[in-house]
């Protein structure tokens, strides 16, 4: 494949509209050499090892032609079809080891979890997450574990899920509510608009207090609808394409085309915003004694006055931690939420069954609590096989080798990237039946769980570096569903055909938004 072919492919992750001008500049040359000279050296180095089999990679780009000419789990999965479920392959001259198989997940997440347990460092993250101090991209040791102990118990446990739920009462009423209002027109709506602003309103509040997504009218000048505004520039940036992560010595084009500028602009204005968020706080500390409904930048504040902590509470600390928080708790839930509802419209069968359910439990309610869930075991089933077809983050978080470790017979070296296809351990034939198909019966009375135990099914990952917040992704969507399925009745607009392409970006979403058509249903005869 030739060059200008490839960086065809790579434009829309590159967010650079100088490319053309720089591949004109006569320094190109002396720069493919020097990455020549660097493979080279790179492949003396590994010419001993036993490494896994890898696709045929081009100079320069690695097997990047070959992974982007799909989706890269969607290509993962085409190439590891051929290659087998543990291969190499290259990003540039970064290599990268790929996961396919149930069993050898488990091997990477659970027999050599130390070993694989550190995360691959991004200029991206360095940048807007203060040099990787959060939980999610800080390499595994000490640190890692009291600051993963701080957000298990103290953020994100089973009594701060049930604290939050006033939140997800007040956010989900304000939605149902919404919807009725589009009732009375009998036109369209978009759903994904609607559910991406329910689930950023009830992260946004357990975090920070406050609403990001402020309705037209409403906000009285605190920010919020700048602060949605710069969390989703941070989320583009964190996913957009950086030549020094490929070749850390051509860091130097990111300066150049502006990226670095980018990053540097909008972690200084997320910043000033966290800080200013955390002063509020600070000066209300000691006027706020419900503890059972305190956000987040509550609980860290009493910690780090406290001062009985093993590591340092700094507020550039705080200030990655809330950025964690809120970004893995709001596009994956509204990515979820969408899967959902696209794939209960499509089949009429089981949106029938599943309102049946909600209904039959509720008789009649006007509102719905977490006991009422409870007893929904049928949503649960269409929840779970929703997160097997259409997981949120489909390769998972990358992992990078903390040191060399044999895996199925095979040399992996030190600072290998890692990534695990849960999208294609999740369609595998040998594991599941009828692996295409959106089939929710096949969780009833099936003990197969998210939770990081059965390695088929691994959503939110598994092992140490799985997800600490999945009870509280859990419990959003949940609730969310079973009130759209509790006050409306759904279908297309006349004559759309629904469309399932998937779409890259921070979560896999779908390509197209979601119109649908709601019909209100009165719970209570009239």
């Amino acid at each position: 494949m030739a060059l200008p072919s490839i960086l065809k492919q790579l434009q829309p992750f590159l967010d650079i509209s100088q490319l053309e001008m720089f591949l004109s500049l006569p320094v190109l040359l002396p720069i493919l050499l020097f990455i020549l000279v660097q493979l080279l050296k790179l492949t003396r180095a590994r010419g001993n090892l036993n490494l896994p089999p890898s696709p045929p990679k081009l100079p320069i780009i690695g097997n990047l032609h070959q992974v982007l000419q799909n989706l890269p789990h969607r290509s993962f999965k085409a190439l590891s079809e051929r290659y087998g479920p543990l291969m190499y392959v290259y990003f540039g001259n970064t290599p990268s080891l790929v996961v396919s198989s149930a069993e050898l997940a488990s091997q990477v997440m659970k027999t050599h979890d130390i070993a694989f347990s550190n995360r691959p460092k991004t200029i991206a993250a360095h940048i807007l997450l203060y040099e990787c101090k959060d939980l999610g991209n800080v390499n595994y040791g000490e640190y890692w574990r009291q600051l993963r102990k701080i957000c298990v118990l103290e953020l994100l446990s089973s009594k701060r899920v049930q604290s939050a739920q006033h939140v997800r009462v007040e956010e989900v009423s304000c939605l149902i509510n919404k919807i009725r209002r589009s009732c009375l027109n009998g036109g369209a709506i978009n759903l994904s608009e609607m559910l991406l602003a329910v689930s950023n309103n009830i992260a946004s509040r357990c975090v920070f207090g406050r609403k990001v997504e402020e309705e037209e009218g409403e906000g009285g000048g605190n920010g919020g609808s700048k602060f949605g505004e710069l969390t989703r520039r941070q989320m583009m940036l964190m996913t957009s394409f950086c030549f020094g992560d490929l070749y850390p010595s051509l860091k130097w084009i990111d300066v150049l085309t502006g990226f670095i500028g980018r990053l540097h602009e909008t972690a200084a204005a997320l910043g000033d915003l966290l800080d200013q968020v955390i002063e509020e706080h600070r000066v209300s500390l000691t006027d706020n004694d419900q503890s059972d409904k305190k956000d987040f930048v509550h609980i860290l504040l009493q910690l780090q006055e406290n001062g009985n902590l093993a590591i340092e509470l700094s507020q550039d600390t705080i200030k990655a931690i809330l950025m964690d928080m809120f970004v893995g708790g709001t596009d994956t839930t509204a990515t979820a939420l969408e899967w959902v509802m696209a794939e209960l419209l499509k089949d009429p069968r089981i949106m029938k069954r599943a309102q049946e359910e909600v209904r039959g439990v509720l008789k009649g309610k006007l509102n719905i609590d977490m006991k009422d869930i409870d007893k929904m075991d049928y949503i649960k089933c269409v929840i779970k096989e929703t997160l097997r077809l259409h997981a949120p983050v489909p390769l998972l978080v990358p992992r990078e080798t903390a040191e060399s470790v044999e895996l199925n017979g095979y040399d992996i070296p030190a600072k290998t990237r890692v990534f695990v296809n849960g999208w294609a351990i999740q369609r595998d034939p040998k594991v599941w039946d009828r692996p295409e198909e959106f089939l929710p019966e096949r969780f009833e009375n099936n003990p197969t769980d998210y939770r990081g135990q059965d390695f088929q099914f691994i959503p939110f990952g598994a092992g140490r570096r799985g997800c600490p917040g999945m009870s509280f992704a859990i419990a959003s969507v949940e609730y969310v569903v079973a009130n759209l399925l509790y006050w409306f009745d759904w279908k297309l607009p006349f004559g759309v055909v629904l469309d399932m392409t998937e779409a890259s970006g921070v979560t896999l979403q779908r390509k197209s938004p979601l119109h649908v058509v709601p019909t209100l249903y009165s719970p209570v005869p009239v």
